[in-house]
Order: structure tokens, then sequence, then C-alpha cells
């Protein structure tokens, strides 16, 4: 009977432990507005860094610390790729980042799906959607979105960590206006 017991007492304990960790995420995202970070972003292979200010719903603007000016750009609707010898422009809803930056959208997976723990680091979301496999991670301790990684249609496997993490500051009017092509 003691067993019994001791057996229930500990998943209740680890049922209500990962309830609590659901509920902290979910209150933190809905408390944070906008983000501005550092970022690391690995595509097949290929690395690239720099700095991105998120602004909830949809809206995000990051240069790279690259030697061609590389800026992109979301208003909510399109997304703009811009550097000095070239121009990109998307419609958003095109993209895994329609969904990584709707912020609405992720707190309804994140109610449905279960978290998993890596290393009591990361809290990660995996889900899948359209032709996207998207995972979102979340530090462990601070419940912060600290990155994403993407598997598109085609394979390309695409991995964007977050550091040094500001929330919610005043950020200028235009800063989400796309860039218009040279």
């Amino acid at each position: 009977m003691k067993k019994i017991l001791l057996t229930l007492f500990l998943i209740l304990l680890i049922s209500e432990a990962s309830a609590s960790i659901k509920e902290e995420i979910i209150q933190n995202l809905k408390d944070t507005d906008n983000l501005i970070f550092n970022f690391e972003q690995n595509i097949n292979g290929k690395t690239q860094s720099g700095i991105c200010t998120l602004s909830y719903p949809k809206k995000i603007f990051c240069e790279y610390n690259l030697t061609n000016k590389k800026t992109l750009v979301s208003n909510g609707r399109s997304i703009v790729i811009k550097t000095l010898s070239s121009y990109y422009q998307y419609p958003l809803e095109r993209t895994p980042l329609n969904l990584i930056l709707d912020k609405e959208y992720i707190l309804k997976r994140i109610i449905k799906l279960e978290e998993r723990v890596v290393e009591n680091k990361f809290i990660n979301y995996r889900f899948f959607e359209s032709d996207y496999e998207i995972n979102i991670f979340f530090d462990y301790d601070t419940y912060n979105l600290i990155g994403w990684q993407t598997v598109d249609i085609y394979q390309n496997l695409s991995i964007t960590f977050l550091s040094s993490i500001i929330r919610n500051q005043k950020l200028k009017n235009n800063l989400f206006a796309l860039p218009k092509q040279d």
C-alpha cells in the first residue's frame, strides 16, 4: 500500500512540476511584447550572427555582422532580405517565421503540447505545420525564448540561438518599415 501511495505521489509531483514549467513559459510569453537579442544562425552548416529586435505580432528587424550589410525586416505581412547587392521580398506567410513570430499561435501550440526538458537547461516544444517542422526552445531558468529550429519542405535545417536577451523595451516607430530597393 505504501508503494502505491508513494508512486501516486511521485506521479502527481512530476506532472505538477511539468504543468508549472508550462504555466511559467506561457505567462512569460504573454508578458513579452518585444525582445532585443544577439543571434547566431546556422543554415545547413553556414553560420551568421548579428542583432535582432522582435516585436509581437510578426515583426522583426535583424542586422547581420557581415561585410555585405545584410538586413532582414518583417513588417508583419512581408519580409525583406537586403544586402549591398541584392534585395528579396517575400510574403511572410510563405516562411516559417510567420509562425515563429506569432505569439498567439505559439501559445496555442504550447498549451496542447508536452515539453521536453533537455539537460535541465532548455525546454523544447516541437510541432509540425504545413510543410515545416518547428522546434521552439526556452531557457529552463528564465523561461525566455532562446531559439528555434526549422526544417522546411526542402529539408533545409535552420537553427537560431538567442543570447543577451532584453525584454519589453521602447522601440522606434519606423523600425519595422521595409527597406526600399536601391
